[in-house]
């Protein structure tokens, strides 16, 4: 696949009534950010223009029927809706939720289509959301379904000083005991271990592994997990050539900075690391889908309902979302390319030589 000039972003609106809009307003003011990408924002005009009003936001956008008909160096809407819909700031609704799930709906066709090549979310409401055609506890899971082509996703939180991933997400804490297995963390090593060759360009990726229990199960004082099935799928996967460490116990390992020694963390629960990482990154952190065949980044913020259309939402983790999926999407790219074979075959199959007739001697 050769690299385009600008590359095709996918935006989603998200919910209409928290800061998305906002924030993809707000990012877009910048006009030499157009000259890295066509940015297509999958959405409602009418909804657009209220947040961009109600904030006093300049930014302009072109609305078009088709991806196919998005222009550079402009903000391009496709219009997957434009009834009048009730706006309520900060507050849910079932029409902000549906207003969410037609924008995804909309880009992940365009992307199956080849319209996009990459897709950055803005925030949804997961509970707004849900409907008989969004049966899932969040973005991560809907997008595996819908383009995952069989591959696994991993959530991996980052920025550019540490990434975590997750070996459980969104599963209340009393389920998350029964879904840690060895074989569940050895594919989660897998899939981080290639997403960081593949989507980071790193070489040779050192990964952590944090413990489940308090202080790594104290030898089983406080728990067995850690030596009857982190340690082994932590031993299986060096065996596999994955360089991983641990396991740690989380407390120590984030509060001595021991991550800053290693390409990522691989957590058992969704609070065990994101408590950690938001703290260090909440303003510039990226949620990266790892591990499908799409790119897909969001800002690691939620709606925000408790700062809807004041005008006070920071831009800057959706603006590093956006350069995030660009620097996959061109790793990716790049590190393909490396890995096809660069020489043509030098030698053909000598048993071919067998099968042809003798040639016949050459007249005199």
């Amino acid at each position: 696949m050769e690299p385009q000039e600008r590359i095709r972003i996918g935006i989603t609106q998200g919910d209409t009534n928290g800061v998305g809009y906002e924030v993809i307003l707000k990012t877009f003011a910048e006009p030499t950010i157009l000259e890295l990408c066509t940015p297509i924002v999958y959405g409602n005009p009418r909804i657009a223009t209220y947040h961009r009003k109600g904030m006093n936001l300049t930014t302009n956008f072109s609305s078009v029927q088709d991806a196919a008909e998005a222009q550079p160096d402009h903000l391009n809407m496709v219009v997957v809706d434009d009834e009048e819909v009730k706006i309520d700031m900060g507050i849910p609704s079932p029409e902000a939720g549906l207003q969410a799930l037609k924008s995804l709906e909309r880009a992940l066709k365009d992307y199956r289509e080849g319209k996009i090549d990459v897709l950055v979310t803005a925030p949804i409401n997961k509970h707004t959301i849900q409907s008989p055609g969004f049966r899932f506890p969040g973005h991560t899971e809907y997008i595996q379904a819908q383009v995952g082509e069989g591959s696994e996703a991993l959530m991996v939180l980052m920025n550019e000083r540490i990434r975590v991933a997750l070996v459980t997400t969104h599963l209340p804490i009393s389920e998350v005991p029964q879904a840690i297995t060895q074989e569940t963390i050895l594919s989660k090593l897998r899939i981080l271990h290639q997403s960081l060759c593949r989507d980071f360009a790193l070489s040779a990726p050192r990964i952590a592994v944090l413990a489940l229990n308090p202080h790594a199960g104290d030898d089983g004082l406080l728990g067995t997990e850690e030596q009857n099935i982190i340690s082994p799928a932590i031993q299986q996967a060096i065996a596999e050539g994955i360089p991983a460490f641990g396991p740690y116990a989380a407390d120590g390992f984030f509060g001595a900075r021991t991550y800053e020694h290693y390409d990522a963390v691989l957590a058992m629960y969704h609070d065990q690391g994101l408590t950690a990482f938001k703290a260090l990154a909440m303003d510039d952190g990226v949620n990266y889908t790892a591990g499908l065949p799409i790119v897909r980044t969001s800002p690691d913020h939620g709606t925000a309902y408790d700062i809807a259309g004041k005008g006070v939402a920071d831009e800057n983790s959706f603006r590093q979302a956006l350069f995030t999926a660009i620097d996959i999407w061109r790793n990716r790219i790049h590190y393909d390319e490396a890995c096809q074979s660069p020489l043509p075959k030098l030698f053909h199959d000598r048993r071919e030589d067998d099968r042809r007739p003798p040639r016949r001697p050459t007249e005199q």
